[in-house]
């Protein structure tokens, strides 16, 4: 009797052990989870190229689970930051502030990935002849600035969210935030939707940041097998010079910038570090976009600020695309032995630091913005090509560094305006604290 009632416990035993490791590998943290994901999806791309293309089809589903939450979630946000503002006159010291320090920092990651190519003379002898320019159809020539402001400006708000349009919906939310803050206590009733709303958005997001895992292994599985590595050796300059300039600025530029607003530079990026990594394996911001602002207000930057300052930092402040576009567009004038002196480098970065900002909304972005800046200072297209069959290697990078930019962004900017609050509080002796804005929603961190 007792050897038969043995067996069924060894069964059983053998049977809990795949379960019980399953829960120890869903209870490791998501970046962790997301490491394995990657080595997975290397190792099923190359192996079994077939089945790689097909799980796709895992990142695709992640990414549309994280654009249908978007929008629902910074519109409320947006609203009620601007709404709890102390004045309107806020509002735009608050943008103003945060339009002039993207323009100041793009400039200056342009001017680092110029010195960088031109330093190192990549693009010579790059073979831009074997490039298809078949590969570009379908890509927009050029930026419409007289769509952008309608894209900005949507006729109908409702159309905007099923287009996903985030600068459309940042507008919209800027005027009813300032409406609310007008008409005072009348608006607390839509106010209080607008807080359900958004803590219910943040629950959600918290579910859908549970399967980024996937969303990682299928991206990887696909990109591994699609492109597979066969144009790295000709362009391993580009890649190197496009990853140390990215390296340049997370090291040493990023850390100048929080030392000077007293920043806690290496907390921040331990806070977000999880997020950044997300962002790298599936090359999509927007997959940690709502998220990132829980992150920061658990830092310590005040929700009005980080609301407002984050998603606007997604449609101005690329800062990893514009070095990836200013390094791409010196390699094709060293490949067609185009002028690189001085002013014909000024000029370069002088219509990047134009077209960059047209980049919100525009599909294949950096893509688009390369062929149109290209176009401005008369190199051909047909090179650009050349560069697609390794987008996917430096896209990851240039990604995860315009989430850690825009994460300092709206640090710098809240460092700035408590800064002004000490001061005015210091002036008036009443002891005012230095953010007081939105003590509601203050009280729901969005892990």
């Amino acid at each position: 009797m007792s050897t038969s009632q043995s067996i069924p416990t060894s069964t059983d035993g053998a049977k809990t052990r795949p379960a019980g490791l399953l829960r120890r590998c869903l209870k490791m943290p998501i970046g962790v989870q997301s490491i394995i994901a990657v080595g997975l999806g290397a190792l099923i791309g190359t192996l079994a190229p077939s089945a790689g293309e097909q799980m796709k089809i895992l990142g695709e589903v992640f990414l549309n689970l994280v654009q249908v939450v978007v929008l629902p979630l910074v519109f409320p946000l947006i609203v009620l930051g601007i709404a709890r503002m102390e004045s309107v006159k806020k509002v735009g010291r608050i943008a103003g502030k945060a339009i002039l320090y993207f323009e100041i920092v793009t400039t200056v990651i342009l001017l680092i990935a110029v010195g960088l190519a031109k330093f190192t003379g990549i693009g010579k002898g790059a073979p831009v002849q074997e490039a298809d320019a078949k590969d570009l159809d379908g890509m927009s020539q050029g930026i419409d600035f007289h769509e952008l402001v309608l894209h900005a400006v949507p006729k109908n708000i409702f159309a905007a969210f099923g287009e996903g349009n985030l600068l459309g919906a940042i507008v919209f939310a800027l005027l009813v935030g300032v409406a609310m803050a007008a008409i005072g206590e009348k608006s607390e009733p839509f106010a209080s939707v607008l807080e359900s709303v958004a803590s219910v958005m943040f629950k959600v997001v918290g579910y859908v940041i549970r399967v980024a895992p996937l969303g990682v292994l299928g991206f990887i599985s696909y990109d591994v097998a699609h492109y597979g590595f066969g144009n790295l050796r000709s362009l391993l300059g580009f890649i190197a010079v496009v990853y140390t300039g990215l390296a340049i600025v997370v090291g040493v530029l990023f850390p100048l910038i929080a030392a000077i607003y007293r920043i806690r530079y290496v907390a921040l990026m331990k806070s977000i570090a999880g997020l950044a990594g997300i962002a790298f394996v599936t090359r999509s911001s927007e997959s940690v976009l709502a998220p990132l602002m829980g992150k920061l207000e658990a830092f310590g930057l005040s929700r009005s600020t980080t609301s407002f300052v984050v998603p606007l930092g997604y449609s101005f402040n690329t800062d990893g695309s514009v070095l990836y576009q200013a390094a791409a567009l010196v390699f094709l004038a060293n490949a067609y032995g185009a002028d690189t002196s001085l002013p014909a480098l000024l000029l370069m970065v002088g219509v990047l630091v134009i077209l960059s900002k047209g980049m919100a909304g525009v599909a294949s972005a950096s893509i688009v913005v390369l062929i149109a800046a290209g176009n401005s200072v008369g190199l051909p297209a047909e090179g650009i090509a050349l560069l697609l069959g390794v987008d996917f290697i430096v896209d990851m990078a240039r990604t995860g560094v315009n989430v850690i930019g825009n994460s300092l962004a709206a640090a710098v900017v809240d460092s700035s305006e408590k800064r002004r609050e000490a001061k005015r509080g210091g002036r008036e002796t009443t002891g005012i604290p230095a953010e007081a804005d939105a003590p509601a929603l203050q009280k729901e961190p969005a892990q």
